[in-house]
């Protein structure tokens, strides 16, 4: 018998045995550093989870909803501009472009009025929008379905009015979608373009002011734009239960001018019809109520349209930006200084001639031959004698009439707010020549703007006292708050009693035999000054001639300053005939239209030569100040 426990032996596994071989020392470490490898993985996945999870949660979530969003502006309103009396000028309107989601366009369902199905798509959108829109229906249709290549934007229609935009919304369909914007409109057309300006785009891309008040007042007008924030599918339809964040658009201020419109479209009339009928290259006028600055109207020729600037026309004013020789309407800066410094009276006489040789050897001549008579200085006002009138500014030191002409605004801007203002062109009187020591007595060797010109002779009207000239009445800012214009205080320039006698031998301009005739107007006093210059005509000639004017009225009691500018009339192009008119016909409408009393007492007048003043004096025809007692028919 077999040995059993030797023949049946089984046999066991490996590791059940306990000879079995024990791990090398490499295996155990290689097998630690696994453990160790799988243990530091679990360690950084869990401090990423909490990374994600924790710590940057909010930071994802924010990034996932701004790539799902989308951000629309929400324009603000540029605030509007106003006349004196509250008339809109310049105002911003709502206006829409649409556009199409061609993705989004063809899950339109359109039904009749019993819920049946009449239409799927683009083509039953275009048939709905093209009567609206005013497009041909198949051509509507192809836009709306953008074919192969759909966009999520494409433009149908720009600058459409809020009502067109609320009958396309009123129908549903997905993907029609607006874009808000303002648009600027002056709904006096042309008039007082050149102070309004207009707003057009920037370098940027932005739209901003680029001329006139639109310019120079474009921060306070300009608003800040809002936005609406909201989340979007991949299609581009908005999510109705997504987030939407809305930031409120903030306003621009408003501006109220000091401008009358009605005076505007006025003095813009009268000018207009005397540069064409005087066949001038252009004109330029403005009107200052005397005492406070305000301007009333300032007028240009050859404007542009506000709303459409690229039509062609002259940007920008010259009343303030083109400085030309006053001729002899600056022959009043003269008198003043002499009748400030106690040098003469109204009623002094001088010797006149055609051609007057002075001691220094200059010699001047009056515009037309005249014979030779003793004048009166209202007179040679009067006559605008040149040779009168240089020995009436040679009683007066250069350096001190330097210093009136400074005074009345020469070469300093007059405050005005509107941009690119000229300060003129006045050199010093240590520069000034033999000869420009007397031809700046009569207007000519400095040029001033039309603003300039009218300034001064509202400062004779306001009994000597100069005053910043504005064209910004006040500010209102959105919450209705109002900030009005502050001007710096005004300056003394001359005497109320200069002033008075400067006033009473102006009036002399619309006299019978004086140069402004054209200016006079019925039932009013005015007292005023003609001017003509001549200027270089770019080919080293001065055939280019300047008409002026500047007066008051009434002269008895300022109310309104006016300076007109008429440049290279045809013909002679003297002031009387081309600036005169402008004022006499303008002068009656602002006195009407303004309510201002007709002038309760007579013309002032003056004896003009020294026969007149002796046969005068003579009679008891002369008042106490030199003036006739009642009116002479000369």
């Amino acid at each position: 018998m077999a040995d059993v426990s030797t023949t049946s032996r089984l046999k066991l596994p490996s590791f059940l045995r306990r000879d079995r071989k024990r791990p090398s020392g490499s295996l155990i470490s290689r097998l630690r550093v696994i453990v160790a490898f799988f243990l530091v993985g679990l360690v950084l996945l869990g401090l990423r989870l909490i990374d994600l999870q924790v710590v940057r949660a909010d930071t994802l979530a924010e990034t996932a909803i701004q790539f799902r969003s989308r951000t629309y502006a929400i324009p603000a309103e540029r605030g509007e501009i106003l006349d004196a009396n509250g008339h809109v000028l310049a105002v911003s309107r709502e206006r829409y472009n649409v556009a199409v989601n061609q993705h989004l366009v063809e899950s339109y369902v359109r039904r009749d009025e019993d819920g049946a199905i009449i239409g799927r798509g683009a083509p039953a959108a275009a048939s709905v929008l093209a009567s609206i829109l005013d497009m041909d229906e198949a051509r509507l249709a192809g836009i709306l379905h953008g074919g192969e290549t759909k966009q999520s934007w494409v433009y149908l229609a720009k600058d459409v009015s809020p009502e067109v935009w609320r009958q396309i919304n009123s129908y549903g369909i997905p993907g029609i979608e607006p874009e808000q914007l303002m648009r600027r409109e002056y709904p006096n057309g042309r008039v007082g373009a050149s102070i309004l300006g207009f707003v057009g785009e920037d370098d940027e891309g932005g739209r901003r002011g680029q001329a006139g008040i639109e310019r120079s007042m474009d921060e306070t007008l300009t608003g800040v734009d809002g936005s609406m924030t909201v989340e979007i599918s991949r299609s581009g339809a908005v999510i109705p239960t997504g987030r939407t964040i809305e930031e409120p658009a903030e306003h621009g201020s408003s501006v109220t001018l000091t401008v009358d419109v009605d005076l505007q479209f006025a003095l813009d009339e009268a000018l207009e019809r005397s540069v064409s009928e005087q066949g001038a290259e252009w004109g330029s006028a403005i009107a200052i109520e005397v005492g406070t600055g305000r301007v009333l109207a300032l007028s240009d020729t050859h404007t542009f349209d506000p709303e459409n600037p690229q039509a062609g026309g002259s940007i920008g004013s010259r009343a303030i930006q083109s400085p030309v020789e006053p001729g002899s309407s600056g022959k009043l800066m003269t008198f003043a200084a002499a009748f400030d410094q106690g040098q003469v009276s109204a009623t002094s006489v001088f010797p006149t001639a055609s051609v007057l040789t002075m001691p220094n050897g200059e010699t001047i001549r009056d515009n037309e031959p005249h014979p030779a008579e003793n004048l009166t200085v209202a007179g040679i006002l009067a006559k605008s004698y040149n040779t009168g009138l240089i020995q009436i500014g040679d009683t007066v030191p250069d350096d001190v009439r330097f210093d009136y002409m400074q005074a009345f605004g020469l070469g300093q801007r007059t405050g005005i707010e509107l941009p690119a203002e000229s300060p003129g062109i006045f050199a010093d009187y240590s520069t000034w020549g033999p000869r420009e020591r007397y031809t700046t007595m009569f207007g000519q060797a400095y040029a001033l703007t039309t603003a300039q010109l009218g300034q001064m002779v509202a400062t004779i009207a306001n009994g000597g006292v100069r005053t910043d000239l504005h064209i910004v009445d006040s500010v209102t800012l959105p919450d209705g708050s109002v900030e009005p214009t502050i001007i710096d205080e005004p300056a003394r320039v001359v005497t109320e009693d200069t002033a008075d006698q400067m006033l009473g031998i102006m009036q002399a301009v619309t006299e019978n035999g004086s140069t402004g005739y054209y200016a006079r107007i019925d039932g009013y006093n005015v007292a005023g000054k003609t001017g003509t210059a001549q200027m270089p005509d770019g080919s080293g000639g001065l055939t280019h001639r300047v008409g002026t004017f500047a007066g008051v009225v009434p002269a008895d009691d300022p109310q309104i300053a006016i300076a007109v500018v008429v440049y290279n009339g045809k013909g002679p192009g003297y002031g009387s005939e081309t600036a005169a008119p402008v004022f006499g016909e303008f002068g009656a409408f602002a006195v009407r239209h303004l309510g201002i009393s007709p002038s309760p007492v007579p013309l002032v007048q003056y004896p003009w030569s020294e026969a007149e003043l002796q046969h005068s004096s003579a009679n008891g025809l002369l008042s106490d100040n030199g003036s006739y007692r009642e009116l002479v028919d000369r």
